[in-house]
């Protein structure tokens, strides 16, 4: 079976370790941790795809910038022939913790811009996300300079274990599905 595991980010340099593009990151550790490589020369994104056990993972990293990324998700979605149930969303969390990981299976997009784009898109709310937690320590009004800077110093000393955990959620919800990945992992 086909599932699309889109993680979100920003494309460019600029944007590469920031907070904002915790999804691209992860989908980065599992590419090399699995072996391959991103195809940037595709259509709306870079793309990835692998095999796990019986699964076949197509990884995207949309190439829309974030509030376009609907675009991206549903191409994909069309070209691979992939259901919305086949569907992951990685994506930065303003309202947990640093390093905290939810998977969900439908939602808001609690201001999320590129969440927003894909509920337009897809026209529904009731999609898999699963949200990495970058906390909320800026002022008020400051949130885009927040999310568009890198983690911090401390922030970085936890991150690698933060996206290898989210990494092997990513695995779980391809093999065991939501719920068992739900009751596996989001309590810890």
């Amino acid at each position: 079976m086909k599932q699309l595991i889109a993680g979100l980010g920003n494309i460019g340099n600029e944007y590469a370790d920031t907070r904002h593009n915790i999804g691209f990151m992860i989908l980065d550790a599992l590419a090399k941790a699995s072996n391959v490589v991103f195809d940037f020369n595709k259509r709306y994104g870079a793309i990835a795809e692998l095999r796990l056990k019986n699964q076949q993972l197509i990884l995207l990293k949309p190439s829309t910038y974030m509030n376009l990324s609907g675009n991206a998700v549903r191409y994909w979605m069309q070209k691979e022939n992939i259901e919305l149930p086949n569907v992951l969303i990685v994506v930065d969390d303003l309202a947990l913790p640093f390093g905290v990981l939810r998977l969900k299976t439908k939602g808001s997009d609690a201001g999320h811009n590129g969440l927003k784009h894909i509920q337009e898109i897809l026209e529904t709310t009731n999609y898999n996300r699963l949200r990495f937690g970058i906390g909320n320590d800026f002022p008020q009004g400051r949130q885009l300079d927040y999310v568009l800077n890198p983690f911090t110093e401390e922030e970085q000393k936890h991150l690698p274990d933060r996206i290898e955990k989210a990494v092997e959620i990513v695995r779980s919800f391809a093999l065991a599905g939501p719920d068992t990945t739900m009751n596996l992992y989001n309590n810890k």
